[in-house]
């Protein structure tokens, strides 16, 4: 395969999985608002970063789930703020996915169909945990630096419980879209190659 046709297929995975997690954060969101202006949100734009982390790897998952929420952040007045937040936390949710997957458990070599789902489950946990934690944390001294601390103690107790739920619910979705879209790129000859 010519060095073109690599480079174009690896943007094209990229930019899919980056409308993708758009679409899932802007479009599939249940938003709720919190005084003061701020809001938070249940939504799937997570798994579509565990989804691509689990079929391409962490780069792929985190790249294109950064690109896409973050796009989904900078159009929305609400949460334009959070861009660089969400860059960082997306990135590292694919990232940390990616490499429990592929480097620690090795869920790609895994014939036993149990064995591949656990793994899947173990890695997408551990990428949505690190979310868990960074993401309220984070969001709460970006707004006490920003706005203060009655709007930091606020917001915080939503953060953390919409992260959890959110956490749970790409965990489902990621895997089991994983589960179901690897083996069709197999059949298709395209999950060992696609990237290659």
């Amino acid at each position: 395969m010519r060095n073109q046709d690599r480079h174009i297929r690896r943007l094209t995975v990229l930019a899919m999985l980056a409308a993708l997690a758009y679409v899932g954060f802007a479009v599939l969101q249940f938003r709720i608002q919190l005084p003061g202006g701020d809001a938070t949100s249940i939504h799937l734009g997570n798994s579509i970063c565990v989804l691509g982390a689990l079929l391409f790897g962490g780069m792929y998952g985190g790249v294109g789930g950064a690109i896409g929420m973050s796009l989904g952040d900078l159009f929305d007045p609400t949460y334009i703020t959070y861009v660089p937040k969400t860059l960082i936390a997306k990135l590292c949710i694919g990232l940390i996915t990616g490499a429990v997957a592929h480097r620690v458990l090795h869920v790609s070599q895994q014939t036993d169909p149990k064995r591949r789902s656990l793994y899947a489950v173990i890695s997408a946990a551990a990428g949505l945990a690190f979310n868990c934690v960074f993401d309220p944390l984070f969001g709460y001294y970006y707004k006490l630096l920003i706005l203060g601390k009655p709007a930091a103690d606020l917001t915080l107790a939503w953060n953390v419980g919409t992260t959890c739920i959110n956490a749970v619910i790409s965990t489902a979705v990621g895997v089991a879209a994983y589960l179901a879209l690897r083996p069709a790129l197999q059949r298709a000859g395209l999950f060992r190659d696609l990237l290659k």
